[in-house]
Order: structure tokens, then C-alpha cells, then sequence
């Protein structure tokens, strides 16, 4: 008797376990169908991206009026491009700090010049820059053909110390001189300061690379990987307000700062050069194509990571704090703006050779 008793005690203590264990799988098996409920799937995620603030798509090219110019002018200024002559030490070009075969930069946080003195701003890439607002940081120069011949007179960068003495250089080489009247064929003295700068600006104009997001915005969804379209998503609610457009920036100016002030007020940006107090710190938002390649980051090349600059720029222009992981997911979207090099436009040329007329190097401190 006392052994039946116990018998069923155990029978019941039994049925009570499988019972237990049922419940508890079931449970489990609701709670993870209800997750994946609640966690959209990629595509749905892409569905939701507003792919318009991206465009237009990016053109093949950037010449003026779309209309390509001829070879001789090309060529001219991919020549003038790579000159270290146009230098006063004949030691810098303008390809020693926008290396074309390293996506446009030196990835120096400033870039150092005649006799290895540095400005106080980093070189940003040449590569899509004729599609932008205007030039250089703060926007002194309104095209690329203007800003291909600031640096040359830089006391700091190429040094030369005047006009005149560029063109000295430039027409005691007959082969330029030649190639000059060849690329301006409608001038009676081709050899000018300004068509140095338009020669170099309009070959600066076919520096353009695209890059997979373009094969994504023309609609090969193939081309992005799950992280890269979760990362999209974020780029597109955190920054594209300001980085938007074919260029992802590059078409605005904005304060350094704007919701937290930004820690180094050393350098006032704009204000620069229109002096007017609300362009304190305010600086042309740089393009984010290639940016994967093309470190250190900021107007000082002060940040050296891309997750680095990517808190940063969150937490001062949006006072958002992005997760580790919300981080990791925009800079592999930012990877997919990383485009193709066009490596025979860009091959170094061969360059005129010296003559007994051509000015020696001068190493000497510019006045």
C-alpha cells in the first residue's frame, strides 16, 4: 500500500516536469517569433530608405556644361598636375598633397610644404571636388580652376613668389609653351597665371569615382551588404541632413559645433574670410565619398579614426549618442562610397625637360 502511494507520488511528480518543460519551450519559442516580429528584415529596411536625398546620381564627369574639353587641355593640366617645377624649391606639386593614387590626400593631418612647414588646415581629395559648393574649407575660392593657383603662392605651401616668376619657369620650356598654344589655341599669349589654373582645373574635372552605394542607388541592391543598408539607415536619420546630395556634403557651409560646442575653437573657419561673426566656426561640410581613405579627419586633420569622427560629429552637430554598434554600422556604409580609382586617367606623365633658361631650385625662407 505504502509503495503504491509512493509510486504515484512519482507518477504525478513526473507528469508535472513534462508539463513544466513543455510550457517553458513553448514560451520560449513565442518569445523568439516575437522577436523576429519586432526585427524588421533587411528588406524591409531598405524599403524605408529615402534613396532621393542621395541624388542626383553621380555624372561621369564634371566639366563645364558637361561638354568635355579637348585632350591637349587635358593633358596640359594633368601635366602641370604632377609639376614640382611650379614649386620653389621644385620639390612639391600639386599631387605631393592630393596623391591621385591615394584617393586624393596624404593622409597627413596637415600637409607639409616649402621647407617643411604645415598650415594649420588638412588637405582635403581633389577626387569629386568640382562638384562642390566651393573650395577649400572655408569656401575662398569659388571653383577648381581658381583654387589650383592659391597654393602655388602660398608662402607656406609652394612658395613661389610671384606670378611672373611662374611663367618664367613655364616658358623656358619650349614643350610647354607648345602644349600651351595647342590646349589654348584661340589666345594670342596662351601662356598665362590664369590658364595654368584653368589647364589643372579642368582636368581636375574628370576626378570623379563611383563607387558601389552607386550601383545601390541605380538599383542593384546586390551592391550593399545587410550592414551597410542598416548603417544607411542610420547615415540617413543621424546625417544626412547635412551630408546629403550626389556628394554626400559638399553643398552647404554649417557651424562646427551646432547643437554642443566643439572642443578646439582655435580655428574660426569662414569668418575668415567674409568677417561676419555668425560664420565663427563655420566651415563647408566636407563630402564624405572616400572617406574611408582619407584620414585624419576634420578641418585639422585632429581625429585619426572614422569611428572616432563619427561620434564626434554626432554628438556636437546632433547631441546624439551612437552605440558602439550604431557606429560600426554607418562606417561600413561609409566603405560603400569608397569608388574606383580611373588609374589610366591619372598615370603620371612624362614632363618637359629642363632647359639652361629654367630658374634653379631656391630653398631659401620666402619673405
Amino acid at each position: 500500500m505504502i509503495f503504491r502511494v509512493r509510486l504515484n507520488s512519482w507518477k504525478r511528480a513526473c507528469l508535472f516536469l513534462v508539463l513544466f518543460v513543455t510550457s517553458l519551450t513553448f514560451s520560449i519559442g513565442c518569445s523568439l517569433q516575437t522577436k523576429n516580429i519586432t526585427s524588421p528584415p533587411i528588406g524591409n529596411i531598405a524599403k524605408t530608405l529615402d534613396l532621393s536625398m542621395f541624388g542626383p546620381a553621380l555624372p561621369a564627369n564634371l566639366f563645364i556644361n558637361n561638354k568635355k574639353p579637348s585632350e591637349d587641355l587635358i593633358d596640359l593640366g594633368r601635366e602641370l598636375y604632377y609639376e614640382k617645377r611650379l614649386s620653389k624649391s621644385q620639390t612639391i606639386s600639386c599631387n605631393s598633397c592630393h596623391n591621385l593614387s591615394n584617393y586624393g590626400v596624404d593622409n597627413e593631418a596637415t600637409s607639409p610644404g616649402h621647407k617643411g612647414q604645415r598650415g594649420d588646415r588638412n588637405s582635403p581629395t581633389v577626387y569629386n571636388a568640382a562638384g562642390h559648393i566651393a573650395q577649400f574649407w572655408d569656401g575662398r575660392a569659388a571653383t577648381v580652376e581658381e583654387q589650383a593657383l592659391g597654393p602655388i603662392l602660398n608662402s607656406v605651401e609652394m612658395a613661389m613668389p610671384s606670378n611672373k616668376k611662374v611663367l618664367e619657369v613655364v616658358n623656358s620650356m619650349p614643350e610647354y609653351v607648345t602644349a600651351f598654344k595647342k590646349a589654348f589655341p584661340e589666345d594670342s599669349n596662351p601662356v598665362t597665371y590664369d590658364n595654368i589654373g584653368k589647364a589643372i582645373g579642368t582636368f581636375e574635372r574628370g576626378l570623379v569615382t563611383p563607387a558601389p552605394f552607386d550601383k545601390y542607388f541605380a538599383g542593384d541592391k546586390s551592391a550593399l551588404t545587410t550592414q551597410q543598408v542598416r548603417g544607411l539607415k542610420l547615415f540617413e536619420q543621424s546625417c544626412a541632413t547635412c551630408h546629403a546630395g550626389t556628394y554626400f556634403g559638399g553643398d552647404m557651409y554649417q557651424k562646427l559645433g551646432k547643437e554642443k560646442p566643439w572642443p578646439d575653437l582655435n580655428d574660426l573657419g569662414r569668418y575668415k574670410v567674409t568677417g561676419d561673426k555668425s560664420d565663427r566656426m563655420v566651415f563647408k561640410v566636407p563630402s564624405l565619398r572616400n572617406i574611408a581613405k582619407t584620414g585624419p579627419y576634420y578641418h585639422d586633420g585632429g581625429v585619426k579614426t572614422l569611428d572616432e569622427a563619427v561620434k564626434l560629429m554626432a554628438k556636437h552637430q546632433t547631441t546624439k549618442e551612437l552605440s558602439d554598434g550604431e557606429v560600426k554600422d554607418i562606417v561600413a556604409f561609409l566603405d560603400s562610397l569608397t569608388g574606383e580609382l580611373p588609374a589610366e586617367y591619372i598615370e603620371e606623365p612624362s614632363l618637359p625637360k629642363s632647359t639652361s633658361k629654367t630658374p634653379k631650385p631656391d630653398v631659401s625662407t620666402p619673405h
